[in-house]
């Protein structure tokens, strides 16, 4: 007599069965739940010239997508690791937050004035490509509603799914189009025009490039290596950008900045 599957072996099957239904979403949270045990997830695409779609949400606590619409939709994605690799066009797979984000992300505005109110503890993600110009994320959490962070076996378990997952993600989306280009380039345009417009404040493109990447959470040494200058000339960019906003702090350009992104 064959062996019958365990519980997680038939949550794929539902999956896999559900592909192209609206039942999807939900079929794929299951199996991935009950594969690792996540406390949420958030699944999102990602497009070149228009804001990301939010396809499916799950969470055992409210806090988690309070402000997913308002706040990260309208503009804030902008800022987030998430956004960056779809920019980057990252090999489709698991990624980590831990693993990519800026090394001051934890200490940034946009840390404390968003991703801090969710709760969240550690957050994985799936990354797929089901069309050109389209990447859809399938983020997993732990957050404050069981306080734990995702153990090395739980790890394991999702990179050994990750091939099945992305394939699921692709097929199932496949429908989705962008069209357009994305470009950082364009972004430090639009808030220059913005800057200038809203407040008379005129920045060079260096100062706005450097204003992006400290609000995303780069230290000077991390904004060096991106734009291929020393810590040192980053200081001095991130001096004359303070005098020129009048502003003093991080929280102050973030007030400044923010709402301009969301235009």
């Amino acid at each position: 007599m064959l062996p019958l599957p365990n519980h997680a072996e038939a949550q794929l099957g539902t999956a896999i069965t559900a592909l192209g239904s609206d039942g999807f979403a939900r079929a794929l949270y299951d199996w991935l739940d009950r594969s690792m045990e996540i406390d949420n997830t958030t699944m999102c695409a990602y497009f070149q010239s228009r804001r990301p779609e939010i396809l499916f949400c799950q969470a055992r606590i409210p806090t988690v997508h309070e402000k997913i619409d308002t706040d990260y939709v309208s503009g804030a994605y902008l800022l987030d690791p998430f956004h960056e690799l779809h920019v980057a066009r990252v090999p489709a797979g698991l990624y980590r937050l831990r693993d990519f984000a800026p090394d001051q992300f934890q200490r940034n505005e946009y840390f404390a004035s968003y991703y801090r109110r969710t709760t969240l503890i550690d957050e994985i993600a799936y990354v797929a490509y089901p069309a050109d110009g389209v990447s859809v994320h399938v983020c997993l959490g732990r957050d404050a509603s069981s306080g734990r962070v995702f153990s090395p076996r739980d790890l394991e378990t999702a990179q050994r799914l990750s091939s099945i997952a992305c394939g699921l993600i692709a097929k199932h989306w496949s429908g989705l189009s962008s069209s357009g280009d994305y470009t950082d380039a364009a972004l430090v345009d639009h808030l220059r025009q913005r800057l200038e417009a809203r407040h008379g404040i005129a920045l060079s493109h260096r100062q706005a490039e450097v204003a992006l990447l400290i609000l995303r959470g780069h230290s000077s040494v991390s904004i060096g290596l991106r734009l291929e200058i020393s810590p040192q000339t980053v200081k001095v960019f991130r001096k004359q950008l303070y005098r020129k906003c009048a502003i003093s702090s991080q929280a102050e350009l973030f007030t400044l900045v923010m709402p301009l992104l969301t235009e």
